[in-house]
């Protein structure tokens, strides 16, 4: 009886001890999950993003890693389609056992694929879209680090339509979760200075032809429109409007916050506004700090980076001093109480202060306007929120 007691009571032991061990943490690694467009239309985002990610793990593990843990980052590819971002989730959290999911690009594609990691208690950290849903309604396990579509139009668009006198405006956004953001957040804007969108148009998820929609604004005669757009989108309408002879000001998110856009869509893209959350990073920056960090990222990768690039660098470098202050013992529960008191000071980058607690799990919601011009992004305001 003594021996058979001895034998249950040790199964117990070892059950309770493999139920608390926490997935994707060993005593050496620490394994975290990303999901990126790396073959669809933001495939361009999420190779920038990917590699930005990239640098800072490489970084971390040849300091050491994070209390004696190397971090270790699995990427699959979604092609910038919800059920196949299911799928990568559920083969991150399922077969390759990840801590947690960092940086996972797209708004459709964050909220297919959160259902099958919450089920796992595996926390979606700093996504890579700016919608709302990203850390509302509240969930302990979202955390989100830039302004909202909905906020950064909401503040953008009227102040852009006062100051450029804007009698008429309109918009162009992309059929889904995205670009309903855009949507609603300049409307939102245009109503407290009593306007209203004088025209509507969408475009479906790929789309690659314009001209229709182009067609539509012009004739409504909108001298800006508001675009919910991403890469090749933006790049495609305000082209088709430069052949058609319609030049009103194209007012973008920080979807369209990219140097892609003006190395790609050429000259045509001069003068084109968006709203942005942290500086592009050129190698040439007057900013010395910016311009080691650019030239650092172009010898390891033989490219320039982008502002996905900052994006996923800074998404790991914010996960480390979280994990950091976590403690020996890194769990879901020691992070998400180390992050409800994290402050996040502004970077090399320009990014505004980002703070986290128990009930605000949005960092910050501050954003600025830049502009194109001699085909370099340029900042033309302060923050606001």
């Amino acid at each position: 009886m003594k021996l058979k007691s001895l034998g249950l009571l040790t199964t117990l032991a070892l059950s309770a001890t493999l139920a608390s061990a926490q997935q994707g943490v060993s005593k050496t690694e620490v394994t975290l999950g990303s999901i990126q467009d790396l073959s669809g239309p933001l495939a361009g985002f999420g190779k920038q993003a990917r590699l930005g990610m990239m640098l800072r793990v490489d970084e971390i593990n040849e300091q050491g890693g994070i209390n004696g843990r190397k971090l270790k980052l699995i990427v699959e590819d979604s092609g910038y389609d919800p059920k196949k971002a299911v799928l990568a989730a559920q083969k991150l959290v399922n077969q390759d056992k990840i801590f947690m999911m960092v940086g996972h690009i797209g708004t459709a594609q964050n909220l297919a694929a959160m259902p099958v990691q919450f089920e796992k208690n595996v926390i979606n950290f700093f996504p890579i879209t700016a919608a709302r849903e990203m850390y509302e309604p509240f969930h302990k396990l979202k955390y989100s680090f830039a302004a909202t579509y909905f906020d950064q139009m909401r503040n953008a668009v009227p102040k852009v339509t006062k100051e450029k006198a804007a009698k008429k405006v309109c918009t162009l956004y992309q059929d889904d979760e995205f670009g309903l953001e855009v949507f609603r957040g300049a409307e939102a804007g245009l109503k407290t200075i009593g306007m209203e969108f004088a025209e509507k148009t969408t475009y479906k998820r790929g789309a690659t032809d314009f001209s229709s929609q182009v067609s539509k604004l012009q004739a409504s005669g909108c001298d800006l429109v508001v675009l919910g757009t991403i890469i090749r989108e933006t790049i495609g309408a305000i082209g088709t409007a430069k052949k058609m002879g319609y030049n009103p000001i194209f007012l973008g998110s920080s979807a369209a916050y990219t140097d892609l856009i003006h190395k790609l869509g050429g000259p045509a893209m001069n003068g084109l506004y968006a709203t942005s959350t942290v500086q592009n990073p050129y190698t040439d920056d007057a900013s010395p700090a910016i311009s080691f960090w650019a030239k650092k990222y172009q010898t390891k990768f033989s490219e320039d980076p982008t502002v996905f690039s900052v994006y996923g660098y800074n998404i790991i470098d914010t996960f480390a001093k979280a994990a950091g202050k976590s403690g020996a013992n890194l769990s879901t529960e020691t992070f998400i109480k180390a992050m409800d008191t994290m402050t996040v000071p502004p970077d090399i980058f320009g990014s505004a202060e980002a703070t986290f607690s128990p009930t605000k799990r949005l960092g910050s919601d501050a954003s600025r306007l830049s502009q194109i011009t001699d085909g370099k992004w340029k900042a033309v305001s302060a923050y606001f929120k």
